[in-house]
C-alpha cells in the first residue's frame, strides 16, 4: 500500500465529543465524515429537533498512512480503531453507502453488528446495486449496512420486494 494513498479510518472519541472532533479536524483541513441524523428530543416543556451522531463515539477520516498521526492529535480523540495493533481500513463503498442513505432521507437506526444472515442486494429504486444484510425485527424487514472496521451497523426498513438474495460463496 502506497503511504500517500488516501484511505478511510475510524477514530474512537471521548463520549459526546464527536462534533467537537469533527470541527477541529475540519479546521486542520483533514477530510472527515461524521454521519449525523436529525431526531426529535422530548423535554418536559418542549420538543426539539437535534442532530446526533449515527455511531456514538466514532468519526471517520480520509487520510494517507503518513497523515494518520495528525488526526490522532486532536482533543477528544482516544485512538484509531484497529485490530491486532494495526489501524483498520474502511472500504470506500461502506462510507458511500452511509452517505447515500443519509442524503436520501432514509431514517437509519443503529443495529447490532451482524456476523450471520442473508446477503442481499437492492434491485429496484434509487439505491439499486447496494448490498447488505437482511434481518427481521418485530415482523418488519430491515436492510442492514455494516461498517466492519468498527463493528457497527445501521438498519433501515425496506420492502423485501426490492431485494435479491445473493448467492453464498
Amino acid at each position: 500500500m502506497d503511504s500517500k494513498t488516501l484511505r478511510w479510518y475510524a477514530l474512537y472519541t471521548r463520549p459526546r465529543f464527536e462534533k467537537k472532533v469533527n470541527a477541529e479536524l475540519q479546521r486542520k483541513s483533514v477530510e472527515c465524515y461524521l454521519p449525523l441524523q436529525t431526531i426529535v428530543r422530548q423535554w418536559s416543556d418542549r420538543k426539539k429537533r437535534v442532530e446526533e451522531p449515527l455511531f456514538r463515539g466514532y468519526i471517520f477520516v480520509h487520510v494517507s498512512a503518513e497523515e494518520r498521526i495528525n488526526s490522532l492529535q486532536v482533543d477528544g480523540v482516544v485512538r484509531m480503531v484497529g485490530f491486532g495493533g494495526k489501524p483498520s481500513i474502511i472500504p470506500d463503498d461502506q462510507i458511500e453507502r452511509l452517505r447515500c442513505f443519509l442524503e436520501g432521507g432514509f431514517r437509519l437506526e443503529p443495529h447490532d453488528y451482524l456476523l450471520a444472515g442473508d446477503s442481499v442486494e437492492i434491485v429496484h429504486g434509487p439505491l439499486t446495486g447496494i448490498r447488505g444484510k437482511l434481518v427481521e425485527k418485530r415482523n418488519e424487514n430491515r436492510f442492514v449496512i455494516s461498517i466492519d472496521a468498527i463493528r457497527q451497523s445501521v438498519a433501515v426498513e425496506i420492502d423485501p420486494g426490492m431485494l435479491k438474495k445473493l448467492s453464498e460463496k
